[in-house]
């Protein structure tokens, strides 16, 4: 992937000179079913990788909202040192999601609204909760941010088996995707179905939502490589391996041995691997409907 003169976002805003151990963020998932160790297991492998706060997960499992009581004030923020590499890739990635969606949004008669990425340490107090690097990448739709410990991309290509510069790009790609679900009203339909839905329902609906990101990240990759002819040999690989390696079934398989169908929530290795590919195959966002498609 060549970045070397590529165009930088100005919003991304560095909190790891500030970012904290976490004291002071507290959380309650009240009413509903309790939350056994299985069911923590469970979110956590969900937030580990991409998509939603495990902190959400939980409140959903258990039936609750999983809205924080209380949270720490967040620190300073700057701009990324402009020696630091890996803030460079951040930036220039999410700089061409902001020209693609703008783009898309255009083309449809609408005003596309980019968001905030912060790079954090350990945890970091957002309007979604206290932020962990254990939960992987995120993106919070109460302050359209995303919020990224780069660690993780160390826990990518060490742990999960998917290194490479654009296995990094699709992960942000993949949030920048929620964030544009967010924009389209679709985060706030599926948040209020999951309440009104049983715990398989809200599972199955958090697949779908997550499938969708994937597809968006697909149609960022095909209209960004359209435009710059920035992937070298082996890029697309490297996000499917990735798409692959995160799949809730591989996960699942590789941390407890057995696979739970019923509480995916982010999709098969197979389906993260097909929906970023419809992506960018057709680069619409058309082709990404993925509630009302009758497979997924």
């Amino acid at each position: 992937m060549r970045i070397d003169g590529q165009e930088e976002s100005s919003n991304v805003e560095d909190a790891r000179g500030s970012s904290g151990g976490g004291g002071g963020g507290g959380f309650s998932f009240g009413g509903g079913r309790g939350i056994g160790l299985g069911t923590i297991a469970i979110a956590l492998v969900a937030g580990w990788i991409f998509g939603i706060n495990p902190l959400t997960v939980l409140g959903l499992l258990s039936g609750g909202g999983g809205a924080p009581l209380q949270q720490s004030a967040p620190g300073p923020v700057t701009k990324p040192p402009a020696g630091d590499p890996q803030a460079k890739l951040v930036s220039v990635v999410l700089r061409s999601t902001e020209v693609v969606w703008t783009d898309v949004f255009r083309s449809a008669g609408k005003t596309y609204q980019v968001p905030k990425l912060t790079l954090y340490t350990g945890s970091y107090p957002t309007r979604c909760g206290q932020g962990s690097a254990a939960m992987g990448p995120f993106y919070c739709p109460a302050d359209a941010h995303v919020y990224l410990d780069m660690g993780f991309f160390q826990t990518m290509s060490q742990r999960l088996g998917a290194p490479g510069q654009f296995a990094q790009a699709y992960v942000i790609a993949h949030e920048v995707g929620h964030h544009v679900q967010h924009l389209l009203g679709i985060t706030d339909k599926v948040d209020a179905a999951r309440q009104r839905g049983t715990e398989a329902q809200a599972n199955a609906m958090s697949v779908r939502l997550e499938l969708q990101a994937d597809c968006f990240a697909g149609i960022w990759a095909k209209r960004s490589n359209d435009a710059k002819s920035w992937l070298e040999s082996g890029d697309i690989e490297s996000a499917l391996n990735a798409a692959s390696q995160i799949g809730d079934d591989t996960l699942q398989r590789k941390s407890r041995g057995t696979v739970v169908p019923e509480s995916f929530t982010h999709g098969t290795s197979a389906q993260r691997v097909g929906w970023f590919k419809r992506g960018f195959e057709s680069g619409s966002p058309d082709n990404c409907n993925t509630f009302e498609a009758r497979q997924l």
